[in-house]
């Protein structure tokens, strides 16, 4: 596929098509916050600096390929249109094809709150239907305290997520989140962390 300038339109925020099943409710609420302060100085300049990346699919749909819990949280806010940018034009595809690509290319993550795969047509067809991982909050949240580094790594942080589901109990996530990042904390700088993108612990050789 060939380099090309992305496109920039805006688009009905009910319009866009999700590319994962799940998001952290919480940290859309933390987006939501952060808005909120934004629109009360300028919030029109917020929306023109954050674009949402989107492929062309079947029927010519948008897909988000990133940027999720914003699109979920301008949603809630009542927000009705976003900026796109269309990175690739997929519409030439099947169904079937361009779920494989997508998956091929780290564009999508077919993952449910347990951390399970399941198969693509449980990706939600709206923004408004993406379901919570509270886990997915817990990684994000780690990645803000200094756990590990932003990493280029497609879904870098639902990695995060299913390393500490298997360490973190969900009563200690969901009943007390302070206590549960400070866990997190101390897993994400050990050396069973040192294979996740973004790893900021001691040297694994030492």
């Amino acid at each position: 596929m060939t380099a090309r300038e992305p496109l920039l339109r805006p688009l009905p925020l009910a319009e866009l098509r999700p590319t994962q099943i799940t998001v952290g409710f919480r940290e859309v609420a933390a987006k939501r916050r952060r808005f909120a302060e934004l629109s009360a100085r300028a919030g029109d300049k917020f929306l023109g600096r954050h674009m949402i990346p989107t492929v062309l699919g079947p029927k010519g749909r948008h897909y988000v390929i990133d940027n999720h819990h914003l699109a979920r949280a301008l949603h809630e806010d009542a927000v009705e249109a976003i900026l796109v940018s269309v990175v690739a034009d997929l519409r030439a595809l099947s169904k079937a094809s361009f779920w494989r690509f997508l998956d091929n290319r780290g564009w999508c993550h077919p993952y449910d709150s347990q951390g399970e795969r399941l198969g693509f047509d449980a990706i939600p067809n709206r923004i408004a239907k993406l379901k919570d991982d509270p886990y997915r909050s817990l990684a994000g949240e780690l990645r803000h305290a200094g756990g590990y580094a932003k990493d280029l790594t497609p879904f870098s942080e639902f990695l995060w997520a299913d390393f500490l589901r298997s360490r973190i109990k969900p009563t200690v996530v969901t009943e007390d989140f302070d206590a549960a990042v400070a866990r997190a904390l101390t897993l994400a700088r050990s050396r069973d962390a040192a294979f996740l993108p973004g790893w900021c612990g001691p040297d694994p050789l030492d």
